[in-house]
């Protein structure tokens, strides 16, 4: 008699057991975030600031570390006049800062506006080759370039630089015409006077060291203008080359 060959039961699955095969989960690098953090962000900017600082201190004159920049609220004599409020001096005030006194500022005026020009007393002080400057207001020296003759504020007739000279005897020009022109000649003449005195003015209040302490009030100018000097005389143009 033949035997029978038992097959095996398979066994019956374990319900914990999944029903699919799951594949193996791999360890990887790239599983990690390797983004640039916030941290290395302010490191690099920092670092870069830094460099920036370096760079601008040795490479300056002024051995400044933003390049030279020197904001008004970073120099204490700019901040102490602005806490104090400016100044509003008349003409015979302003003379006495003119540097021989080192415990007041040293001003110079230039079209009413009085700057505070103290850190430079080497030049604007006693002994300085422009101390004439110092005490008081000379606009008109600053146009016409006569420092010895005209130190003084009166403005009248400085105009009259910039107007030509009427050199030429035999003009074919009417009356009318002539007047004209002169008129026209003289409204440019006023621009040029007052483009020289608003370049002055911003050359002071733009410079490094010097600052706009106040005002020059009162002084009221009278009596006959103020005659052109020599030199201002000498450089009219000619209306002979004009033309």
């Amino acid at each position: 008699m033949s035997e029978l060959r038992q097959r095996p039961i398979a066994t019956a699955k374990s319900s914990n057991e999944p029903d699919t095969p799951q594949p193996r989960r791999q360890s990887s690098a790239s599983d990690e975030d390797h983004g640039i953090s916030l941290l290395d962000i302010i490191r690099v900017v920092t670092a870069l600031l830094i460099g920036s600082f370096g760079l601008s201190y040795y490479m300056t004159d002024s051995e400044s570390v933003i390049w030279g920049y020197r904001p008004w609220y970073t120099r204490w004599p700019v901040v102490k006049q602005w806490v104090q409020g400016p100044v509003i001096l008349t003409p015979a005030q302003l003379s006495l800062y003119n540097g021989t006194d080192a415990t007041i500022p040293l001003y110079v005026a230039v079209n009413g506006t009085v700057f505070d020009v103290s850190a430079n007393r080497m030049i604007y002080g006693p002994g300085g080759g422009y101390n004439f400057f110092a005490g008081r207001d000379a606009t008109r020296a600053f146009v016409t370039g006569c420092f010895k003759e005209d130190l003084t504020a009166d403005m009248r007739g400085v105009e009259t630089m910039f107007m030509p000279i009427e050199d030429v005897a035999d003009e074919t020009v009417t009356p009318a015409q002539r007047k004209i022109r002169r008129e026209k000649e003289l409204r440019e003449a006023k621009a040029k006077v007052e483009a020289t005195v608003r370049r002055w003015v911003g050359f002071f209040r733009n410079h490094k060291t010097y600052f706009e302490a106040g005002k020059v009030v009162g002084g009221e100018i009278t009596g006959e203008p103020w005659p052109l000097c020599e030199s201002a005389q000498k450089q009219r143009p000619k209306r002979s080359l004009m033309e």
